[in-house]
């Protein structure tokens, strides 16, 4: 049983190391900031969305308390 956990942790380790391919500094620092810009616009989007909702739902509770 220790024999197969132990063969387990060394093709674990073969894989890593030597089949798996890594990005390097700089695709990995560009896909980061994909994922940032494309995150800072949908906050932008939904908070734009929200604020609208917001004010329609002012003026239509407003004029059904007038």
């Amino acid at each position: 049983m220790f024999k197969k956990i132990v063969n387990y942790f060394k093709a674990c380790y073969d894989e890593l190391m030597h089949k798996t391919s890594w990005p390097t500094r700089r695709e990995l620092t560009h896909s980061a900031v994909i994922v940032l810009s494309a995150s800072l616009i949908i906050a932008l989007v939904v908070w734009l969305m929200d604020t609208v909702f917001k004010n329609l739902m002012d003026v239509v509770y407003s004029l059904g308390l007038s």
